[in-house]
């Protein structure tokens, strides 16, 4: 009941054939294969592009060193006061 049947589909069919015409849908159709054609052809072009291409070499980064020296005096924050005006 929620689904298409093939008579469905079938009815569909002759209904847009009889309004577009045979020549004039098989045109459409041509043109949408030729789009897709195209689109497929680009996208090949654009992976070769990327392919071909040498990625950015970065210089290997020396592990950024984080632990703290004796030399450098750590002074704590003060603590939050409770003193908001009401």
């Amino acid at each position: 009941m929620g689904g298409f049947s093939l008579w469905h589909i079938l009815i569909f069919a002759v209904i847009v054939l009889l309004l577009f015409g045979g020549n004039r849908f098989s045109t459409m159709m041509g043109d949408v294969a030729k789009g897709l054609k195209s689109f497929k052809q680009g996208m090949a072009d654009d992976e070769d592009k990327s392919r071909s291409q040498d990625p950015r070499q970065l210089p290997p980064q020396q592990p950024i060193d984080v632990t703290p020296r004796a030399s450098d005096p750590v002074t704590p924050s003060p603590p939050p006061s409770d003193q908001n005006p009401r």
